[in-house]
């Protein structure tokens, strides 16, 4: 094998993940929001969420894009821990598809012939102007180049057979009884972990088993091994992220290794049953009998191996599913006894929650993912204002200096914030996205500066309410009151704003009239008590300074109303569809 052919085997290889990246990413962005509606809607119970894993895995051909979504829904409170277990699961039983579309069109059917003229209707299809377009396109595109790297990988690959030392050396690996099965276990899950896609290493495997190299026994043994490896990958993504996404991947861990640990007790029965299914359900020879060998990939024994190993990787996720969903609860108390909650969870409350572990693997998931934290952020912007109003009914100077070290820190909290989501959606934006997602990003970016402004408000009042209290400057009853009415309108003011986030999100925001009705409130309500304040400050009846620091505290308060309805209009530009 000279250096030519390893490096068309290593770009073959390439081709293929390119293809099936581009593949799926054209999938999630053609369909990302109705995946999302349909995950939401159809996890009620266990099983209605183990076939929308199935469904959707089956669909975008990404179970980690299943995955990852499950967790941002998990994080969001739409999904509990046990529902997104339930769909991990069917996710496991839908990343199967992949192997029965390699063996078919790949192999057997050899789909490669089509795959170029294919390239043609990707291509038109991806100068369109309609979004829609575009990413069917680009759907198009990584199916044909999935099938052309698989085709050259298949290629590329030297036939043993004219080279007896080194097809001797490789199937001596094989002698080892048990201790092989292990060791090609191992093989599989290290593989796995080096090209970070379990549909790859499958394609390989499916190759080396076509070709011979290795009996069906051990290929069995790397789809183990490649069922561990994709769980590893998982946890490595979630190590950066939250507790929720760490429990998520550790689920997925505890289900797989369990399903490798029933099939390797039951190896020689598990492999028995696949065979039998195989030659009665396809009528060819039996890929588990003894002295079964695949002579050419392209004789019957060579469409039993192919069969025989897709169905093994779905009836073990099919048993395994079977054997766990009844377990789903036990599971999910298991992980979070493992992985446990920080203790100081005040602190957790003020990091990012969704997305900690870095952009997902398509813009259009990405951006839905970082409108999740952005209305986290609004939620977290309202926490400070609700500070606010206790700060000034506090006249307990010891009480007051604890709120006024609270609103300092979620000032601080709300920069820290808005770069960490800005700098995400930077991520998002250096990707390929359409014009729809662009005027989306543009929106997020004014919406994070106005909540970062809000954050910046509630220290100015600190600011205003410390002033008065080193001046040793007192409102009176009636001052109190009317502040108490802002601070309320405020408050009311955000509910609407996080309503109409809340309402974009689900793409169901129409008009913002709420949102100019409570800004209208809150001018309304400062125009009149600044007007009574004038009055009864020319009529010697207020002290000056403390009337300055009233007014500084309500033209605070309505110019956070004004900033609340920044984030209304921005909602208005880049969501509602015109």
């Amino acid at each position: 094998m000279d250096i030519l052919q390893i490096f068309t085997l290593l770009g073959a290889l390439g081709m293929f993940l390119y293809g099936m990246n581009l593949m799926s990413s054209g999938l999630q962005k053609a369909a990302g929001d109705k995946l999302r509606g349909f995950l939401s809607a159809m996890t009620s119970n266990s099983f209605k969420g183990v076939m929308t894993g199935l469904g959707i895995t089956s669909i975008i051909q990404s179970s980690s894009a299943t995955t990852v979504m499950v967790v941002s829904f998990v994080n969001a409170g739409l999904l509990t821990l046990v529902q997104a277990i339930g769909v991990i699961m069917g996710a496991n039983i839908g990343t199967t598809v992949t192997a029965w579309m390699v063996s078919w069109l790949g192999f057997k059917a050899d789909i490669s012939i089509l795959a170029v003229p294919l390239m043609l209707f990707g291509f038109l299809f991806s100068n369109s102007k309609k979004d829609n377009r575009k990413n069917i396109g680009e759907l198009i595109v990584g199916f044909s180049l999935l099938f052309l790297g698989l085709s050259f990988m298949k290629d590329s690959v030297p036939d043993l057979r004219q080279t007896p030392e080194v097809l001797e050396f490789v199937t001596s690996w094989a002698s080892y009884g048990f201790g092989s099965v292990l060791l090609f276990l191992v093989f599989g899950t290290v593989l796995t972990l080096v090209l970070q896609s379990s549909s790859a290493t499958m394609a390989i495997t499916l190759i080396m088993l076509s070709m011979g190299w290795i009996p069906f026994n051990m290929a069995c043994a790397m789809v183990l091994g490649e069922n561990i490896g994709t769980t590893i990958t998982a946890n490595i993504a979630a190590s950066v992220g939250n507790t929720q996404a760490k429990r998520a991947a550790m689920s997925h861990t505890i289900f797989n290794v369990f399903g490798v640990l029933w099939a390797l007790l039951l190896f020689n029965p598990f492999l028995k049953l696949v065979g039998y299914i195989t030659e009665h359900l396809f009528g060819l020879p039996n890929p588990a009998a003894e002295g079964f060998v695949v002579a050419v990939s392209e004789s019957a024994e060579g469409a039993a191996a192919l069969y025989g190993l897709s169905m093994l990787h779905t009836l073990f996720n099919l048993i395994n599913t079977l054997l766990l969903v009844w377990f789903i609860k036990w599971i999910a108390k298991a992980v979070c006894l493992i992985i446990r909650a920080p203790k100081n969870q005040d602190k957790e409350v003020f990091k990012l929650k969704y997305i900690s572990a870095g952009p997902l693997a398509t813009p259009e998931l990405s951006v839905e993912q970082a409108f999740d934290e952005i209305v986290h952020f609004a939620q977290i912007s309202k926490n400070g204002a609700v500070y606010t109003k206790e700060a000034i009914n506090e006249s307990d100077s010891d009480k007051f200096e604890a709120l006024r070290e609270k609103l300092v820190k979620y000032e601080e909290i709300s920069d820290r914030i808005e770069y960490e989501i800005a700098a995400f959606l930077n991520g998002v934006s250096a990707e390929e996205i359409s014009e729809g997602t662009s005027l989306k990003i543009k929106a997020m970016y004014k919406i994070i500066g106005e909540l970062e402004s809000l954050g910046d408000s509630g220290e100015t009042i600190s600011r205003i309410l410390s002033r008065k209290n080193i001046h040793k400057k007192k409102f009176d009853s009636e001052a109190i009151k009317n502040l108490n009415i802002m601070a309320d309108a405020v408050l009311a003011a955000y509910d609407v704003m996080i309503a109409n986030l809340a309402a974009a999100h689900k793409g169901e925001l129409t008009d913002i009239t709420n949102a100019y009705n409570a800004e209208e409130r809150l001018n309304t309500l400062r125009n009149n008590f600044r007007d009574t304040m004038i009055e009864e400050i020319d009529n010697g009846g207020k002290n000056y300074q403390t009337s300055v620091y009233y007014m500084d505290l309500m033209n605070t308060y309505e110019r956070m109303g004004d900033f609340m309805i920044n984030v209304s209009q921005d909602l208005e530009r880049g969501f509602i569809n015109k």
